[in-house]
């Protein structure tokens, strides 16, 4: 039987949980503000926060960011930073803003069964495109790194709630490894070791979930894609190892609710995009099947809505912005939330576009038939309520 998940020496703090632990380095990408709250939180205190590097900082030039990230690394693991747990597999129970729980299970994933090309058949497949040029700078982050910190999150499709809703039930037979309030009121989260027989059992009902998917599909990537790209790159290249941490969460779980991904792009004339959006689309539309989109400008709102050119909204969009801004200044940003593209757009030429968004239900489907959707399609959950860096490992 192979396994599909394996246990992992999982590296965590020996204290101050609260300080060590921050958001996924690709949120907030165009608010800087939010991490420098995470900067002032942390202090001079041992965090995930100055063993990553945040979207928002990147530059043409990152190796000197890139350079004291993995010192840090190497002071954190020759200090008394870490209480390490060998062959752990953690069950992690994460009580969001709205105070629902999001049960999951990490442990370490084989890199072999995954791929982010379109169309793959492994185990493990990307949800939505993958953009090649977003890889090399995250290998670059990687390829030297000492310690590796997952913000991946990978999706089963378990209706019948056979792999991970179990384990709620037997936490007083598990050792608490962490319980603690997540900063910048971003919930809270507790999590578990399993004991061995909870291993396995967890192994086994993969296995059986693996055997029972009609072509093999059995992790939909979640969250983290481009990160586990770099992961699969570093690998493959010979310069990385070939597991990988992830938690792994059912789609099924009443917690998880999908949100679109928005657009916001700087450096334009709002009023000339959405004219040449509705133009190039021939014209306003009003049919059945029409696509409502919002765009935000400074203090404006505008419903446009157009004749599809895919399935769903985001892709009809962004079959047009990546034509559109070729070759220009343009920029363009990925936002979660409302309240942040309405924040953002009020900035002068400035414009967002928000959208309806995809069910859950739809994207087993979806990848299995189509292979992936468009990039940045949909978010799971709030930018507050993704994985946070928490549990690590060793690498080199």
């Amino acid at each position: 039987m192979k396994k599909h998940l394996q246990t992992a020496d999982i590296l965590l703090p020996k204290s101050d949980f609260k300080e060590w632990s921050v958001i996924a380095c690709d949120q907030y990408t165009s608010e800087p503000e939010y991490w420098k709250e995470v900067e002032k939180t942390v202090g001079n205190k041992a965090s995930a926060y100055n063993i990553i590097l945040p979207e928002v900082f990147l530059s043409e030039d990152n190796s000197e960011k890139i350079a004291s990230v993995n010192n840090k690394m190497v002071e954190y693991l020759n200090s008394d930073v870490f209480n390490i747990y060998d062959n752990t597999m953690v069950y992690i129970e994460r009580t969001q803003k709205d105070g629902k729980i999001r049960k999951g299970v990490l442990g370490l994933i084989d890199l072999e069964d995954y791929s982010y090309v379109k169309g793959a058949d492994t185990f493990i497949r990307a949800t939505e495109q993958t953009v090649l040029d977003r890889i090399p700078p995250r290998v670059n982050i990687r390829k030297d790194a000492s310690i590796e910190l997952p913000h991946i999150m990978l999706l089963i499709d378990d209706p019948k709630r056979t792999v991970i809703e179990p384990l709620s039930d037997k936490t007083n037979n598990f050792n608490c490894l962490y319980d603690f309030e997540l900063m910048q009121n971003a919930g809270s989260i507790k999590g578990y070791a399993l004991n061995e027989s909870t291993v396995v059992d967890v192994q086994n009902a993969l296995s059986d979930l693996s055997n029972n998917s009609s072509d093999g599909l059995l992790f939909a990537v979640g969250d983290g894609n481009h990160s586990l790209a770099s992961a699969k790159e570093c690998y493959v290249n010979g310069f990385g190892p070939r597991y990988a941490l992830a938690e792994v969460v059912n789609i099924h779980d009443s917690s998880l609710e999908f949100e679109p991904i928005y657009r916001v792009l700087f450096g334009v004339k709002p009023e000339k995009v959405i004219s040449d959006f509705v133009d190039t689309l021939g014209g306003i539309y009003k049919g059945e099947d029409a696509q409502e989109f919002v765009c935000v400008f400074g203090d404006n709102k505008k419903t446009i809505s157009v004749k599809p050119t895919g399935k769903l909204c985001v892709a009809t969009l962004q079959t047009f912005l990546d034509e559109y801004i070729k070759n220009t200044d343009i920029k363009i940003d990925y936002i979660h939330g409302e309240n942040s593209v309405f924040e953002l757009s009020k900035k002068e030429n400035t414009l967002g576009f928000l959208f309806s968004g995809m069910e859950k239900s739809e994207l087993f489907v979806a990848v299995s038939q189509d292979g992936s959707l468009p990039r940045k399609t949909f978010s799971m959950g709030c930018a507050d309520d993704k994985r946070f860096y928490l549990e690590g490992r060793r690498i080199k």
